[in-house]
């Protein structure tokens, strides 16, 4: 009797002695659950080297090739030099996680690089390889609207035009992004091999902020054509001004944020030198400016060295300007130009309350002008700035991503 009634409180002793001993109860060790391997361990403190260039490379960009980065560990040692022994100079970062050679690296160069990282167990990695720069010859660039900082109309398109042609227009447009503050959705559309336009499928918001990130530098684009620029681009979108130029009667509405804000009268293009139709956006203002007829068709009939407050609205000559040589009847009664689109000033321009010096004092390169019943078709929208005339879904078709 008393074995059997001892028994249990035995049992119950064991299991606290146990547990007070740190004794294994078939569950597993407690020390085996929390102690790390040595190769887990390991993997954490091992260091990653992130190099521009692979071994064989060729094509390599100048401005990129060197650069170094490092994950979970620290720079300890680099080697940069020509295939031919010159050593390249370069500064390691405060934090020892990057390096960047002191310049651009040479043209159609071959070198060698060598780096050496540690872990933060002092483990080391070493990485080599050996590439070659990009030659001159193979770089392309683009040209771009608008400059950083600048403040431009709601119509002003992102547009590149490339000094080689594209084949591989994918891979070049991808490295192109655009965003805007107003969260509208942009779409590039391609005019040819040389010519990349970027736009919402709206005007852009009034008052917003255009982000263009250009990441092309290393972008092969074509056989023996590779990107060589790499920078950011940002922009302010103006106040909303829309002008609508109305042909058949003479007159030129500016509409400013929604609301009426002058009616101007106008001379469009005469019977024989029709104005175009369609959306146009300026793309240039010119406080004065020679105009010759022999540059755009027109040879013998004009070639005025003065045109005051002239704004483009075409690569093929169209522009809104001052006209100080027709009568002042003309303007809000005939259409008199050789296509463009006139306002009454004075020679010179030094008048500030004609209507050409208000409405150029009164524009942003980007706004739009607007023509409407003129005895002409719509203009092309890839002459000048003016891919609005394209639908949405047509402007999307033209996107190579």
């Amino acid at each position: 009797m008393h074995r059997t009634r001892l028994a249990p409180a035995l049992a119950a002793l064991s299991i606290s002695t146990c547990l007070l001993a740190g004794c294994s109860t078939g569950l597993g060790d407690p020390k085996a659950r929390t102690k790390a391997s040595p190769a887990a361990a390991g993997a954490t403190t091992m260091p990653r080297i992130h190099l521009n260039a692979a071994e064989g490379q060729k094509h390599v960009s100048v401005g990129r090739g060197g650069r170094i980065t490092v994950e979970a560990g620290r720079i300890t040692k680099v080697s940069l030099a020509t295939a031919k022994g010159r050593a390249v100079g370069g500064a390691l970062s405060s934090d020892k996680r990057s390096w960047a050679p002191d310049a651009a690296l040479d043209h159609a160069t071959a070198y060698r690089l060598t780096v050496v990282a540690a872990g933060d167990g002092g483990r080391e990695v070493t990485k080599k390889t050996a590439f070659t720069t990009l030659a001159k010859t193979e770089g392309f660039t683009g040209t771009f609207t608008t400059d950083s900082g600048s403040t431009v109309g709601v119509g002003m398109p992102v547009s590149f035009t490339f000094d080689k042609a594209i084949s591989d227009k994918k891979a070049v447009e991808s490295a192109v992004e655009i965003s805007s503050s107003s969260g509208q959705s942009v779409v590039g559309h391609w005019f040819g091999g040389q010519r990349l336009d970027f736009r919402p499928q709206h005007y852009w918001k009034a008052k917003s902020t255009v982000t263009v990130k250009i990441r092309l530098d290393g972008v092969k684009g074509a056989e023996s054509a590779y990107g060589t620029q790499n920078k950011t681009v940002r922009f302010t979108v103006g106040r909303s001004q829309v002008s609508t130029v109305d042909a058949s009667v003479h007159r030129m509405t500016v509409v400013r944020d929604g609301k009426p804000l002058k009616n101007i009268p106008i001379t469009a293009g005469a019977a024989n030198s029709t104005t175009w139709n369609g959306q146009m956006v300026i793309s240039e203002k010119l406080i004065s400016t020679r105009m010759d007829g022999a540059t755009v068709g027109f040879a013998g009939q004009y070639d005025i060295p003065d045109v005051p407050h002239a704004m483009r609205l075409s690569t093929s000559g169209t522009f809104v300007h001052g006209n100080y040589w027709g009568a002042d009847s003309v303007f809000g009664h005939a259409n008199i130009s050789h296509g463009c689109v006139g306002l009454n000033d004075t020679k010179g321009g030094g008048d500030p309350g004609q209507d050409a010096a208000w409405f150029y004092d009164h524009s942003l390169i980007g706004d739009v002008v607007v023509v409407k019943n003129s005895n002409d078709k719509t203009i092309a929208p890839d002459n000048g700035l003016n891919g609005w005339n394209m639908s949405w879904n047509q402007w999307k078709a033209g996107s190579a991503r």
